[in-house]
């Protein structure tokens, strides 16, 4: 796994963690947390298929 899609990984799993404690406090900035999370899940797999594209392996499969 590349280095960058490792730590977009770790981002999305910490920023989740803290939309989980946000909204256990009761408060709405959870959702910012999430939309994080979005994006960074989107950083890993994007970084992921292109270092698959460049060793010359399949996107699809």
């Amino acid at each position: 796994m590349p280095r960058l899609a490792l730590y977009a990984l770790i981002v999305c799993v910490l920023s989740v963690a803290a939309a989980v404690v946000s909204f256990v406090r009761g408060s709405w900035l959870g959702i910012v947390w999430i939309l994080l999370a979005g994006l960074s899940s989107n950083m890993a797999w994007f970084y992921v298929r292109r270092a698959r594209v460049a060793r010359g392996g399949s996107v699809t499969g």
